[in-house]
């Protein structure tokens, strides 16, 4: 990887010569700006706003603006005869427990090498100090032309200087929180938690950019004069109405993703309510059977009488409507 930085760190009386490399880099997908009739390129020209000429980059300096618009030119030479000690060293001012730093003071990130062999030495020392002391390194450096803050700790085998932003650079969240009193239920707490422990753990190893993923496909889609796929159905949305419900929702959908289903799963008898009756035996079962059979013989017979005597009194009536007189018309 190719260093953006030589200078040396200050340990004491100990001076370690490094190199600073870019630990992180920016996958984003850029884009460019284009005429939409035609599609030609954008560009911006660096114009002087006096006598309206564009300038090259050799001709570009920095200055400073004052309040009523004066400009101040600062050269690289001003700048470089500050008399500024961190401007090519690394120099650590404490050893602090990792805890102390708030991760919002958090920036860049840098990989710091050993400059030489003769630094390999000194920057194991440094390394395996920090390792045993599981502390962290504040140190002050100077980079791009301003004095930085840094905090220096291990990875793997390798010193690594997270770039931190001063504490008046913070911003108070003034403002943010919510106004307005509110009180949370333990049951509510409960879910919190169960939904937490069902979420569980993640590595982040397996975690990626499915916007960018998307993006790609997409141009690829396009250059081939393909068909633009279809965007993906998005989950419902919606204001949280009732929070234990949602909660209760967010646990079973966790669990159920995760492939556990649901947390109890046995079946639990009424209160109030009988036992079914026990089944027969086998032998009693043949008893109740020659029984039952018994009884529908009797029984036929009684329903036979039944039929005949319905019969005779259905003819009966049937005799008596038609001995009737029919009535004369007057």
């Amino acid at each position: 990887m190719r260093s953006i930085w030589n200078g040396a760190i200050s340990f004491g009386l100990v001076s370690i010569p490094i190199k600073l490399v870019n630990a992180t880099e920016n996958r984003s997908i850029s884009f460019r700006q284009v005429h939409t009739e035609d599609g030609g390129r954008i560009r911006y020209r660096k114009v002087c706003e006096l006598d309206g000429e564009e300038v090259s980059a050799d001709q570009i300096g920095k200055a400073y603006e004052e309040a009523d618009g004066t400009m101040i030119p600062i050269t690289d030479e001003d700048l470089a005869s500050l008399p500024l000690p961190t401007a090519k060293t690394i120099e650590i001012v404490a050893f602090v427990p990792a805890s102390q730093i708030d991760p919002l003071q958090i920036d860049a990130a840098y990989y710091l090498s050993a400059n030489g062999v003769p630094a390999a030495k000194p920057y194991t020392l440094l390394r395996e100090a920090l390792k045993r002391s599981e502390r962290v390194a504040i140190a002050k450096f100077a980079l791009r032309g301003r004095e930085r803050l840094g905090m220096l700790r291990v990875v793997d085998d390798v010193i690594a200087m997270h770039g931190l932003l001063w504490p008046d650079e913070i911003r108070r969240p003034e403002g943010v929180a919510p106004d307005t009193s509110v009180t949370v239920r333990d049951a509510e707490l409960d879910l919190a938690d169960a939904l937490m422990d069902t979420l569980g753990e993640v590595d982040i190893e397996t975690l990626h950019d499915d916007y960018r993923a998307a993006v790609e496909e997409m141009i690829a889609a396009k250059a081939e004069g393909a068909e633009v796929p279809a965007p993906k159905e998005e989950r419902p949305g919606g204001q949280v109405i009732d929070l234990m419900a949602a909660l209760e929702s967010s646990v079973r959908a966790a669990r159920e993703a995760r492939g556990e289903g649901e947390p109890d799963a046995s079946v639990h008898e009424l209160p109030g309510r009988k036992k079914a009756a026990a089944r027969p035996k086998e032998s009693g079962t043949k008893k109740s059977t020659a029984k039952t059979a018994s009884a529908e013989k009797k029984a036929a017979p009684a329903r036979k009488s039944t039929s005949k005597t319905a019969k005779k009194t259905t003819a009966k009536k049937s005799t008596t409507k038609k001995a009737q007189p029919r009535k004369r018309a007057s």
